[in-house]
């Protein structure tokens, strides 16, 4: 397989240069190479994306695919993953998809361990809806419904998923699609909850590029994925405001193994597949 397999015939609507082509890209290159491994089957991969410009994934990544509404992309795959454990499912979101409508679902999809992978595009700024903010907008931010500017300062979505027990935490950054690429590999064959900020700067509404450019940095090997501690600490050297330097780390900040959902526990076969001897005459009588 190559990535231009998972190409579809509808035209792309995007803004000329979004970094979100360079996370479509990354994802493609990911599932291709991850199938030429061996490593996952793409007619059981399925897609579950919400509302936002992320949400167009499914119209240009070649696979099955579930077009949720906002902020319940992890509900709905979750559901998919109970109905067919078997499966490999990935969930798109944006900021304020996310964070915001889902940020219940994100916290207990972390604490459950769900096997799930979730990538959020993260611009910090609803920008279908032309340039609202979101949990994750800087202090001082000013925007089509914050004329005034935002006060309060953003949430840190990377010390969130940690103290709430996710088992694999990383961050992303467009504009570094290979690196992006591997981290999605890992977190794809990562067993339980895989969640990836990814840095997706909006050209138009947040134009973020020079800060990222400047202050990204690549987590190196000397950083233990499966020390919490350390995962925390690096998670708070940036508070995603932009009114000082501030060095941004980039790769996975934790990766540890831990029991799944009981939910998922495995089957032989999908729960629609499975035969069941009901007696309904009993179950009727019960109800006279």
């Amino acid at each position: 397989m190559i990535p231009q397999d998972l190409n579809t015939k509808e035209e792309n609507t995007w803004c000329p240069g979004c970094p979100d082509f360079l996370i479509l890209e990354a994802i493609k290159k990911a599932l291709a190479e991850l199938v030429n491994e061996g490593k996952i089957l793409i007619k059981d991969t399925i897609v579950v994306t919400g509302i936002g410009c992320h949400a167009k994934t499914f119209d240009y990544l070649n696979v099955s695919s579930f077009y949720g509404i906002h902020g319940r992309v992890l509900p709905t795959a979750l559901g998919i993953k109970l109905g067919n454990p078997g499966l490999t499912v990935l969930g798109f979101g944006g900021d304020g998809d996310t964070y915001a409508e889902g940020l219940d679902h994100f916290i207990h999809n972390c604490r459950y361990n769900t096997d799930l992978k979730m990538f959020v595009h993260n611009n910090q700024v609803f920008a279908l809806t032309v340039g609202q903010a979101t949990p994750t907008t800087e202090k001082g931010f000013i925007g089509s419904a914050t004329p005034l500017e935002v006060g309060e300062k953003p949430l840190n979505p990377i010390a969130l998923a940690l103290i709430s027990q996710a088992s694999f935490v990383a961050r992303g950054y467009a504009m570094n699609m290979e690196h992006l690429k591997n981290i999605m590999k890992d977190a794809i064959l990562h067993k339980g909850f895989a969640f990836v900020d990814i840095l997706q700067p909006c050209i138009v509404f947040h134009d973020t590029i020079p800060y990222f450019k400047k202050n990204t940095y690549k987590l190196d090997e000397a950083h233990d994925t499966g020390n919490f501690d350390a995962a925390l600490a690096k998670a708070q050297e940036w508070d995603y405001c932009f009114d000082s330097e501030q060095k941004i780390p980039i790769g996975i900040f934790y990766k540890k193994e831990r029991p799944l959902f009981k939910g998922q526990s495995p089957q032989d076969k999908p729960w629609y597949t499975i035969d069941r001897k009901v007696d309904w005459p009993k179950i009727v009588g019960d109800f006279r």
